[in-house]
């Protein structure tokens, strides 16, 4: 398939890298040269300089037979046009638009994106994904990830492992022994800075990140076994009153069960804006990182404080100042990824990363052959693909202990029928059963290949 990505920044390179992998015939174009040499040095991708929305740049970087264009750049109005000029000169036939602001987004103008309009067939609102993780994330407030899979029947689990888990020191074949009934599966561990895929007599240690994947039903069992209380929350603290906040305070102002949030904003305008749209949320004019600010908002009590501004330092820091003052949990949003192993040390409890939502997200779109979703975890260290099973496919007939999967995969999930079952090595994989794995970056290739994902992939 050719596939032209407009924007190389975090998000189109990440695209480019999963696409190009894949065998995939991708064109990255950018207007700033840099980016555009470190997707062609590091990738197998072709690279064009020049504005995403000129018909003659998107013409030498193949426009005439693409089959996708994905507009990715830092511009919505640049990636609306170049999703018009495709379609109207070039007839591309699917068109994906990230778009950042809301006024875009708006419901009641959605026929705007028609085919005769401006034709769009996805939108990706970078705000609506993370803000929809964050609420993810507080369905489960001491996990530090979490993600959904096989339509909502089972989720991947970050949970870092104190003194309060009581099977530390055990070896992970045991624990099958000791919770029969139990369906999650220890998938990957962190530990000393480094991610692998364990083997089934390693061990779970204090300080390790252990990512498990459980179906939805286990989730609060799982989270009982490895020493993590489940709660209601009561009392949130959301710090950032921008297009992610205000998100995610609408959406506990709707919940049943009745939440009481805050919202801290520095801006007044903004403050101004989201206290016009929210109904019983109490919203703060003033700077997060004031304590007596923080006092007033009574973040002492709060079950969790969001840290959702712009800015990735002033996130961390409030998130410090919360846990310190006596929160239970915080979350803090960070675009960067090299400031992942600081949130340990920091007693920051989790942390959500743009770029890597909206990669998933767009990776969600534009799969419609055998792979069903992607999950980027880490700093691209390792992902959660779930896959179908082709009738090709040299795994299909066999058992998971007879299959030739690299060291860096394990099978978290296999649904029959539409049935999750936990898998073990007896497990026979049949044509149209769909996978969970959790696999290593590197590793990502061969399990592709022994997925048959390259034929009959879109």
């Amino acid at each position: 398939m050719k596939v032209i990505i407009c924007g190389a920044g975090q998000v189109g390179w990440q695209i480019a890298r999963h696409l190009s992998s894949e065998r995939n015939d991708v064109t990255v174009v950018d207007n700033n040269p840099e980016l555009i040499l470190r997707a062609t040095e590091t990738l197998d991708v072709n690279g064009i300089t020049g504005h995403a929305s000129y018909p003659e740049v998107l013409d030498r970087a193949g426009a005439r037979d693409a089959d996708m264009i994905i507009a990715a750049t830092h511009s919505d109005e640049v990636n609306m046009v170049t999703c018009q000029v495709a379609h109207s000169v070039f007839s591309i036939q699917r068109k994906i638009a990230r778009l950042r602001s809301q006024a875009y987004l708006d419901s009641s103008y959605s026929d705007l994106y028609r085919r005769d309009h401006m034709p769009i067939d996805v939108k990706i609102s970078p705000e609506r994904e993370v803000a929809e993780a964050a609420l993810q994330r507080i369905k489960s407030p001491s996990a530090f990830d979490t993600e959904s899979f096989l339509d909502g029947r089972g989720h991947l689990l970050g949970i870092k492992i104190d003194e309060n888990c009581p099977v530390v020191n055990t070896p992970l074949r045991q624990l099958t022994d000791l919770f029969s009934t139990l369906q999650a599966i220890v998938v990957g561990i962190r530990r000393d800075g480094t991610l692998f895929a364990p083997a089934p007599g390693d061990q779970i240690f204090v300080g390790d990140d252990c990512y498990v994947f459980a179906k939805t039903e286990d989730i609060n069992r799982t989270m009982e076994i490895f020493g993590k209380e489940t709660r209601r929350l009561e009392r949130v603290v959301i710090i950032g009153g921008g297009n992610v906040g205000l998100f995610v305070a609408k959406a506990l102002e709707s919940q049943p069960e009745r939440v009481r949030v805050k919202v801290i904003e520095r801006d007044r305008k903004r403050a101004e804006v989201a206290a016009d749209a929210l109904e019983r949320t109490i919203v703060l004019h003033g700077d997060g990182l004031n304590a007596s600010l923080l006092d007033e908002a009574n973040v002492a009590s709060a079950d969790v404080v969001l840290a959702l501004t712009d800015d990735d330092k002033t996130n961390m820091l409030v998130s410090v100042r919360a846990k310190q003052m006596g929160a239970k949990m915080s979350i803090c949003l960070t675009n960067d990824p090299t400031l992942t192993p600081l949130m340990g040390p920091l007693d920051i409890d989790a942390y959500l990363n743009p770029r890597a939502t909206t990669v998933s997200s767009i990776l969600r779109h534009i799969r419609h052959g055998k792979v069903r979703g992607v999950y980027s975890i880490g700093d691209a260290e390792a992902e959660m693909i779930e896959a179908q099973v082709l009738g090709t496919s040299p795994i299909a007939g066999e058992r998971i202990r007879d299959i030739p999967f690299p060291e860096g995969v394990l099978v978290g999930g296999v649904m029959k029928d539409g049935q999750l079952i936990k898998p073990d090595g007896s497990t026979r994989i049949e044509e149209n059963d769909i996978l969970v794995l959790f696999c290593m970056s590197a590793d990502v290739p061969e399990v592709e290949r022994l997925l048959q994902v390259s034929i009959d992939f879109f």
